[in-house]
């Protein structure tokens, strides 16, 4: 089994499960994961977890997202990308750049977005795109989302170039269509690239349509995906912790006192802890089986 995580480029007109159903071809293995979706009219990063990495998907799929991609200002549409059904359309005039500069300082920092309706966003338990599919009204919560970088980088009216760098759970489709509003003339998604997800980049991507020659070794380890310390343990502790005891503090020389670290052995994971202040045990998160050749 591979075990790791295998960044893809994808392209646009395709869902992220088509891409998961490709690397499942291609690796021959049903444990298959995309780290964080991307909707079909994006392209870009698209991190997938392989194996034993699958279990490490809520920590991988939290990190900063970066995005480069085009607000259309004057069109609105139901999904708020230029894919949904067009709710009302105008020819401008249109804003300077001055004052689309300045609509954007109220997005930058933490802010609360709500959802488009058409979202994965779950509402009574179910996917909030379904109940939009079938003509009912959507309201969903504005969640605290934030928009660490936000700048212009091209402005050809009624066409905005924007990059981006956001926290997770940041809809840029609910970005445009507040940015239209703000503006006064409406604004829809045209077209998005994500350029990183957490720790991935497209340096290190690997396009779709090259995945049949792709050599395996393109695939992250998984000590190498997370970011976190690192400590080497030897066979004893690392079959201790496998079988659920705790560690102490004092059995992973120089541990951190706070926070999250791994555990590896002979540079395979063998768990994920936490170190609390005060605390003279390492919490264990998560533990894996890469390191038994799993």
């Amino acid at each position: 089994m591979i075990n790791g995580v295998l960044v893809i480029d994808k392209p646009e007109g395709v869902t992220s499960h088509d891409v998961v159903v490709r690397v499942r071809g291609w690796a021959r293995q049903r444990r298959v994961g995309h780290l964080g979706t991307l909707d079909p009219l994006a392209t870009g990063v698209l991190p997938l977890a392989l194996g034993e990495a699958t279990k490490l998907s809520r920590l991988l799929t939290l990190g900063q997202k970066g995005y480069a991609g085009r607000i259309r200002l004057g069109t609105e549409t139901a999904t708020y990308d230029r894919e949904g059904e067009v709710l009302g359309e105008s020819e401008g005039p249109w804003p300077g750049r001055e004052e689309v500069e300045k609509a954007l300082e109220t997005f930058r920092g933490e802010i609360e977005q709500v959802p488009p309706p058409f979202s994965a966003v779950k509402r009574g338990g179910e996917a909030s795109y379904r109940r939009a599919r079938r003509g009912e009204q959507v309201e969903l919560e504005p969640r605290k989302v934030t928009l660490y970088q936000l700048e212009v980088t091209s402005y050809e009216p009624p066409l905005v170039g924007l990059e981006v760098l956001c926290s997770a759970g940041t809809y840029l489709r609910s970005l445009a269509h507040d940015v239209g509003r703000m503006l006064g003339t409406g604004g829809t998604l045209w077209n998005l690239r994500r350029t990183r997800s957490g720790p991935f980049t497209l340096d290190t991507a690997i396009r779709l349509d090259d995945l049949a020659d792709a050599d395996p070794g393109r695939v992250i380890p998984m000590a190498a995906s997370t970011g976190l310390p690192t400590y080497e343990v030897n066979l004893r502790t690392a079959r201790n912790v496998s079988q659920g005891m705790q560690l102490g503090r004092h059995e992973v020389p120089g541990a951190v006192s706070r926070g999250y670290a791994q555990l590896v052995h002979k540079g395979k994971l063998v768990a994920l802890v936490e170190a609390q202040l005060g605390i003279p045990v390492l919490r264990t998160v998560r533990v894996f089986l890469e390191w038994t050749g799993a």
